[in-house]
Parts: structure tokens; sequence; C-alpha cells
């Protein structure tokens, strides 16, 4: 009887763990109307080619923003996979944008060995910080955020990305 006891408690135990961690990746850990999103959109981040970019040129449109670094094996995973999206025509009105979290040079020559259909842009550390302030406080990599057309943040991930959890997200917009 105690075995039964012991056992039901370690599977509540775990089944709560596994909870609070499912709600916690799945919620926006930025409000709205957060001046972390104004922030987001005002930075000025060099692409690959050296052309500073804001991520406001990209209001209006779903923007997922990845954040990851060339070291880092689920970034690079996840890729391909987010070249296709941004190739597909299933999601309407979507950019994605990469904020690479590396040294300018480490982000230059990756980019070169693969075909990257929408844009990387180099923050070096300072993408560390841009990702602290828009709810990755683990400082983990990967870490996606997706805004909708109208700038709130609607979903935050951290780790590789379920792309089916992201799509049935993107088709929830």
């Amino acid at each position: 009887m105690n075995k039964k006891i012991l056992a039901f408690v370690a599977i509540a135990i775990l089944s709560a763990v596994f909870g609070a961690y499912v709600s916690l990746k799945k919620q926006p850990s930025v409000k709205s109307d957060s001046p972390a999103v104004e922030s987001l959109m005002k930075a000025n981040l060099p692409d690959t080619q050296g052309q500073t970019h804001a991520l406001s040129e990209w209001r209006g449109k779903v923007l997922l923003v990845n954040f990851w670094a060339t070291w880092c094996p689920p970034c690079v995973e996840e890729m391909p996979e987010l070249v296709d999206l941004q190739n597909s025509s299933e999601i309407k009105n979507l950019q994605i944008v990469g904020i690479g979290v590396d040294s300018p040079s480490n982000i230059q020559q990756f980019t070169k060995k693969l075909q990257i259909s929408y844009p990387i842009l180099v923050a070096g550390m300072e993408g560390t910080e841009i990702a602290r302030v828009l709810g990755n406080q683990a400082g983990g990599l990967p870490f996606t955020v997706l805004l909708d057309a109208e700038g709130r943040v609607r979903q935050t991930y951290l780790g590789r990305l379920n792309m089916n959890q992201l799509k049935a997200d993107l088709a929830n917009l």
C-alpha cells in the first residue's frame, strides 16, 4: 500500500512540474503594450553585410523574432524549418527575423554556408539583453518571440521550436 501511495505522489509531483513548465513556456512573458517591444522595434542592428536595420521595418506584419547563435545546436537544427516556414505561402504576412547572439564574423561565415531566406541581424552579446527584456530570464537559446501584426507579443518560446505548435499559434492570429 505504501508503494502505491508513494508512486501516486511521485506521478502527481511530476505532472504538476510538467504542467507548470508547459504553462510557463506557453504564456507570453511581456505585455502587449510593453516598452520592451518598443525597444525591440527601435533597436538598430546590422545585417551580415553591415547594413543597419530596425525591426520597425517590418511593422504591420506578423513577426517571428528568433534569437540564435552559431554554437547552439538546437538553433542550427531549427533554421531549415524556419526557412521553409518563411518560404511557405501557408502563413500570410509573416516575416521571420533572426537575431544572432554571436560575433559578426561567425554569423557571416555561417550564413554563407546556409541559404537563409529571412533577414539575419547581428546583435552580439547585446542580443542576450534584448531577449532578457522580452522575457528570456534564463538566457537560453534559441529564444523566439511571436508578435502579431499590431506589434503585441502573442507567444514566447524558449528552446527548440515545435513547428506544429508554432504553426497552430500562427493560425490563431
